[in-house]
């Protein structure tokens, strides 16, 4: 297979919501929410002040949270703001790669926060103008990881047929998933980390389109670990599980997989010029840094993507990567993230000095 026909991302472009949340303000509203329930909560308050994160961005305003609300009215506003965000970075991107939305050949559709049917793919085809015969894949339930996951997802559909453009659409709305009279620890530090966002990617195996080659992808779940991560369906939402021993699980398993993958695709840790991972958390990263054997507070870009944004579940690691691209680096990037499953997702992406 000639370089010229293997995928290639094309474009890459990120968006979020309009209300910017102050990381102190949301620690105030949360320790008095939080304290109508529990007045012995602030010992749980430090996460805030501990998670590494100045702002992030919301669907609702501040003044939002803490209503009494139930699932229903919680899904129907994902499905209007995730919308609306789609459209906006599914725009962004199409412009950035110079084609129409006719040119699309498959959406592949990421997210985990909410619930459409007619999934969210097929509701934005009323809104922009992709050919009724584009293939569509939505994909559900991937949570952190699906923004590496459907990358990938995205690169093999562009492989498996030469001269076809898919355009990978990611949306999360973490942050309402927020539950004010839910009092476990793992609530409070979903209230210290999620943000919303959204990002697209365009993937081409069109003869002539120029980007980093999308040289592999894969992944990797764990037995018995279904319970480090994942969504409860609650009367009032989603509730949100996380194991206390995540930075552990990935300083104890997460370089083996790594490797294993890393071998696999003739590499090791060492040809490797960037990464570009999923920064879940401050003890994450640090806990990533440990394995990737970079400096203290060397991974950058994964650093001031927190701190800018917060976590914003499967979107992130695009972010990551979008700024990592930025700096030109002079060998493969390696893209990660790890989610529900217990799940780890690779990609490894060459950039295209030519272009």
């Amino acid at each position: 297979m000639s370089q010229d026909v293997l995928p290639r991302l094309t474009a890459l472009t990120t968006a979020v919501p309009p209300h910017a949340l102050d990381q102190g303000a949301v620690r105030e509203r949360a320790r008095r929410l939080f304290q109508r329930h529990d007045a012995g909560l602030d010992r749980l308050l430090p996460v805030f002040d501990n998670a590494g994160i100045a702002r992030r961005y919301s669907a609702m305003p501040l003044e939002w949270y803490g209503r009494e609300t139930g699932w229903r009215e919680r899904n129907a506003l994902y499905q209007i703001h995730a919308l609306d965000l789609l459209e906006q970075v599914a725009r962004q991107c199409l412009s950035e790669a110079g084609i129409e939305a006719g040119a699309v050949d498959a959406l592949v559709t990421v997210s985990t926060t909410g619930i459409a049917t007619p999934s969210l793919d097929a509701q934005l085809m009323e809104r922009l103008p992709f050919r009724r015969d584009a293939v569509r894949l939505p994909v559900f339930g991937l949570g952190c990881c699906g923004g590496v996951l459907g990358l990938g997802r995205a690169a093999e559909m562009a492989r498996a047929r030469t001269g076809r453009r898919v355009l990978l659409l990611v949306v999360e709305l973490c942050a309402l998933t927020f539950r004010p009279r839910d009092l476990s620890k793992s609530n409070v530090v979903a209230t210290a980390l999620f943000g919303d966002g959204a990002a697209a990617a365009l993937i081409s195996s069109v003869p002539g389109d120029r980007g980093p080659v999308l040289r592999a992808e894969g992944e990797y779940t764990w037995p018995d670990s279904l319970g480090v991560m994942g969504w409860q369906v609650e009367d009032d939402g989603l509730g949100v599980l996380f194991s206390s021993n995540i930075p552990n699980l990935v300083r104890e398993d997460y370089a083996p997989v790594m490797t294993r993958f890393l071998e696999r695709e003739g590499m090791t840790r060492l040809d490797l010029a960037a990464t570009a991972c999923h920064p879940g958390g401050a003890k994450v990263i640090a806990a990533l840094e440990d394995v990737l054997d970079v400096p203290e507070g060397g991974m950058t870009a994964a650093r001031r993507i927190l701190r800018d944004y917060g976590n914003m579940s499967a979107p992130t690691v695009l972010f990551v990567l979008r700024d990592v691209l930025a700096e030109r680096p002079r060998g493969p990037i390696l893209a990660s993230a790890l989610g529900p499953g217990f799940t780890a997702g690779f990609a490894v992406l060459e950039p295209d000095m030519a272009a």
